[in-house]
């Protein structure tokens, strides 16, 4: 479980093909406190360590993960998102982040506003359907709140430190991010269409999911 509050930076060291799927070399502070076994988030996408060599991990990528995922477009010094597992009894300060991506996303605009930046992400129309203003999104691993959405793209605002700190301030438009829903949302919409309901924005208003 993490919460889609990204630690550092890291840099790819190694992308190697294979035939069972790509083998990654990442250095990161966070290696030093992992060992074999261990789950780290890259980019949003949850990893199990399988080597360690100080403050690089070693991971292997399933074919199915490179699918659906942008994992498989890494390359030696590319930078990346990093998190490690949340702890019991530490601060929850983003939202429930499975490292389970459920699409790709693509950047379709940047732009400034005041101190922050605005940026705006198109993606299937089947992952939309998660999203709701004031709910919560992953986008390449980091917890982010929807400003608006539409059928096919959502948008949000930025802070100068999320920029800083994550990969986001160097995504530009055309790149493609990994994106997931919020696993309540998603269990709600389940769970009402189940039942023969409809979930809309109304609903979610009116039943107290979100604010008016």
């Amino acid at each position: 479980m993490f919460t889609g509050i990204i630690s550092e930076m890291g840099s790819v060291i190694q992308a190697r093909t294979v035939s069972s799927g790509m083998q990654l070399a990442i250095q990161c502070a966070a290696a030093e406190s992992s060992k074999v076994g261990d789950s780290i988030a890259v980019n949003g996408a949850c990893l199990t360590v399988t080597k360690l060599d100080g403050n690089v991990f070693h991971a292997d990528v399933t074919r199915e993960t490179l699918t659906k995922t942008t994992l498989g477009s890494l390359r030696p010094g590319d930078k990346v998102n990093i998190e490690l597992p949340v702890a019991a009894g530490e601060r929850f300060g983003g939202h429930f982040v499975l490292g389970h991506v459920d699409t790709v996303g693509i950047v379709k605009e940047k732009r400034n506003e005041g101190n922050s930046v605005v940026m705006g992400f198109s993606g299937p129309r089947e992952f939309m359907k998660y999203l709701v203003p004031k709910g919560s999104v992953a986008v390449d691993g980091v917890s982010l709140t929807v400003t608006e959405v539409s059928e096919t793209a959502f948008w949000v605002s930025l802070i100068p430190h999320t920029l800083a700190v994550t990969t986001l301030g160097i995504r530009s438009v055309g790149d493609t991010v990994n994106l997931e829903a919020d696993t309540i949302s998603k269990h709600v919409y389940s769970y009402v269409n189940a039942r023969g309901g409809g979930v809309t924005l109304d609903l979610l208003q009116r039943t107290g999911f979100m604010e008016d």
